[in-house]
């Protein structure tokens, strides 16, 4: 069997081990350790954990997401619905600033605006949302407000890789302003994604450009 096919293989049974994955209407294909997901679900979540299941793969060094969302009728909502869903949702998310986001929907695909003072908060926004019915697809475009006080950011993001047990001879890390680019290898694509969110821990950091190569 090849590779690819073990690959395909081996996330399929990802899916089946996976509770919040329907894999039925999931089409997988591999090529050199980049794993494509088609075919359609019946929620934004659902999208979002066939995503993460693909990625914890052994092997697995990307993911092409191709799945659409298509919901069932009986869950259908309209734009304004979603609006105030979303907005009341939130609204009662102590980590997002009063009144910093605000939010557009189209066809239920929800865009966020406006400005928070760190990551987390802007992850918070969208995260927060993702779950409600009608949802599609969110594109976040909330930014970040730079820190007044930026120090040696890139001295601070090494220890705190090397603290996450990342070597230090593997990732390179260099900063200009608030933007922080990592540069080097890494394992498993979800060691790309602790990396830069270990950056994103930095105060100051207005923007993290992953270019870390999964080798794995």
């Amino acid at each position: 069997m090849s590779q690819d096919r073990e690959l395909q293989t081996a996330v399929l049974a990802e899916f089946e081990w996976e509770p919040s994955v329907n894999g039925a209407h999931i089409g997988v294909t591999a090529n050199h350790g980049v794993i494509t997901l088609t075919g359609h679900v019946p929620t934004y979540l659902a999208k979002l954990a066939a995503e993460k299941a693909a990625a914890r793969v052994r092997g697995v060094r990307a993911v092409a997401l191709e799945i659409e969302v298509l919901l069932p009728v009986q869950t259908d909502r309209s734009d304004e619905e979603i609006a105030r869903a979303a907005l009341d949702r939130i609204a009662w998310e102590v980590s997002v600033p009063a009144d910093a986001v605000k939010l557009e929907v189209e066809d239920g695909w929800i865009t966020l605006t406006g400005e928070v003072e760190w990551h987390f908060q802007k992850d918070s926004a969208e995260t927060v949302i993702r779950g409600l019915r009608g949802v599609i697809g969110i594109t976040n475009l909330i930014t970040l407000a730079p820190h007044v006080n930026i120090a040696d950011i890139s001295h601070d993001i090494d220890s705190a890789l090397h603290r996450s047990w990342f070597d230090h001879s593997t990732i390179a890390v260099s900063a200009s302003g608030g933007r922080v680019t990592l540069k080097g290898t890494v394992a498993t694509p979800a060691d790309k994604w602790t990396a830069a969110t270990t950056a994103w821990g930095s105060p100051g950091i207005t923007e993290v450009e992953n270019d870390l190569v999964v080798t794995g």
